[in-house]
């Protein structure tokens, strides 16, 4: 497996990887299929996007996001992580935070931000398995079809070893 950073080449596999886990539902707050142009501006080259990195072997296996976010304080980042169904547990989400992290960290930013779906126990268990930390939570949120799944915001100090 290779861990690199995403190029506009990439963007097309994925869009398509990212469409797959948002078609199953359940484990993103993206609800919205993305184009490639979409894709490419909202994590690779456009204003908010800070890094994304993807694991590879003979195909994607995953991609990780860091990205400015207005709501979030300066020197944090948001991040989010999307990998194939069949590729989860092998290690690619964690090879994915080490390149992300170490980035971030020469970069000089401080924080980063996860939001999770509350009925996301695959993703919560994730980033609370990388020492992120609960800070907040809306019970409240719905996605586009109206169900409440609520989301909890965690946080990983950069400062910290």
């Amino acid at each position: 497996m290779i861990i690199r950073p995403a190029q506009d080449f990439d963007a097309p596999a994925l869009a398509e990887l990212l469409n797959e886990i948002i078609h199953l539902g359940g484990t993103t707050a993206h609800e919205t299929p993305f184009s490639t142009e979409a894709f490419l501006t909202h994590y690779v080259d456009g204003p908010e996007a800070f890094c994304c990195h993807l694991a590879e072997a003979d195909r994607p296996l995953g991609f990780q996001v860091l990205g400015l976010h207005p709501d979030l304080p300066e020197g944090w980042l948001e991040i989010g992580t999307f990998v194939r169904p069949a590729a989860r547990g092998k290690g690619a989400a964690k090879s994915l935070f080490r390149a992300s992290k170490t980035l971030a960290r020469s970069q000089g930013r401080q924080v980063i931000n996860a939001t999770i779906r509350a009925d996301n126990a695959v993703g919560l268990g994730y980033y609370t398995s990388l020492g992120f930390t609960d800070y907040a939570s809306e019970p409240g949120y719905r996605l586009k079809d109206g169900r409440q799944v609520g989301r909890i915001s965690k946080r990983f100090d950069l400062r910290s070893l």
